[in-house]
């Protein structure tokens, strides 16, 4: 089977168990209700995003046997990815308590710093930083704010589905650019399309206006997915990691910022709410799709250039990050994010 064959299977079957789970919902009643902190006025069905968990699980340990990707780091996938997909699956069919929650992510998060070998080393001009046991527990608080993060950010339709494809997109690109064909990296790209293609598929159902939500399962299980990602290949690249983050840079920027203001004005961070920048924009354009899209051109035109020189070693990763984020901070600012409903406007 070719490379395009499987990816075109990935994206097929995809597509076809996301369609099962949208009747599953129905005939289940797993619906969710507009309400206050909603960014939609029609009931749409949930949980689709286990179609992504399902395939994308399924074909690691494929990868890992035609020697894509080694067995530590499949299984350092496989296990977290899972691990917050059940806790996800389980919150999306009743509630677990927000602790019980969190303890599942640190573990999860554990689990695969295990497995790849600890949080790699930074390097900031030049100049490595070794973070030794420190390394662990900023390592695991990266992955669990990632994949909390990529939970908060799924609340309009189709956009945390545009966001890991173009990562994913981006993040392969970069593996090729830096790689050659007798490297570490030959096929290692194929890992994140094998993502984004279980992703597309879901998208057909998720794209503006959506037939059906991702749910926690899902787009918890694309956080750390993407989070365990970009450490993997930092072993083997250092410059690496930090072109993800710039790749990240919508969802990281819009989600901190809004947590941060929050937290300040002594709002119960854990609950849900609707005052992320993207959230506050749907609203001032008056639909979904305006603001979905307009996260493809910021990362196609304005962080994948950026990622591109940092992977390339023509610029600093952490000048390249910090070039990156600002002007994202500026729309942050400019959409409200954080503030409350009442002050959705420009």
């Amino acid at each position: 089977m070719t490379i395009w064959w499987l990816l075109a299977v990935v994206v097929g079957v995809s597509f076809f168990a996301t369609g099962a789970l949208r009747r599953y919902a129905l005939s289940r009643s797993l619906m969710d209700i507009p309400n206050s902190r909603s960014s939609h006025s029609v009931a749409t069905p949930r949980g689709g995003g286990v179609a992504i968990v399902f395939v994308f699980s399924g074909v690691l340990p494929l990868l890992a046997c035609i020697d894509v990707l080694s067995w530590g780091n499949t299984w350092a996938l496989l296990g977290a990815g899972l691990m917050v997909a059940i806790i996800g699956f389980w919150d999306d069919h009743g509630h677990v308590p927000a602790r019980w929650r969190l303890l599942g992510h640190f573990v999860a998060a554990f689990w695969a710093l295990f497995l790849i070998g600890g949080m790699p080393p930074l390097y900031m001009f030049g100049v490595e930083f070794k973070l030794a046991w420190l390394g662990q527990i900023l390592g695991a608080i990266y992955l669990v704010w990632l994949l909390n993060l990529y939970n908060f950010m799924d609340g309009i339709d189709g956009i945390a589905s545009v966001e890991a494809i173009c990562v994913c997109v981006g993040g392969a690109l970069l593996y090729w650019v830096v790689g050659s064909p007798n490297s570490d990296y030959s096929l290692s790209w194929l890992v994140p399309v094998v993502l984004a293609a279980a992703v597309v598929g879901f998208f057909f159902w998720n794209c503006p206006p959506a037939k059906i939500f991702m749910g926690d399962a899902g787009s918890g299980f694309l956080g750390i997915s993407l989070g365990v990602l970009s450490l993997q290949v930092a072993w083997v690249a250092p410059q690496l990691f930090w072109s993800w983050l710039i790749l990240l840079g919508v969802f990281v920027v819009d989600a901190t910022w809004t947590l941060i203001f929050r937290f300040f004005r002594g709002d119960k961070v854990y609950e849900a709410h609707r005052s992320h920048a993207y959230q506050h924009a749907a609203r001032i354009f008056g639909k979904h799709s305006t603001v979905t899209y307009s996260v493809v051109v910021i990362n196609v035109f304005w962080l994948f250039p950026i990622a591109y020189m940092v992977g390339l070693k023509s610029l600093d990763g952490l000048l390249g990050l910090i070039l990156a984020y600002l002007p994202l901070a500026f729309f942050a600012v400019k959409f409200n994010a954080g503030s409350r409903e009442a002050d959705s406007s420009c």
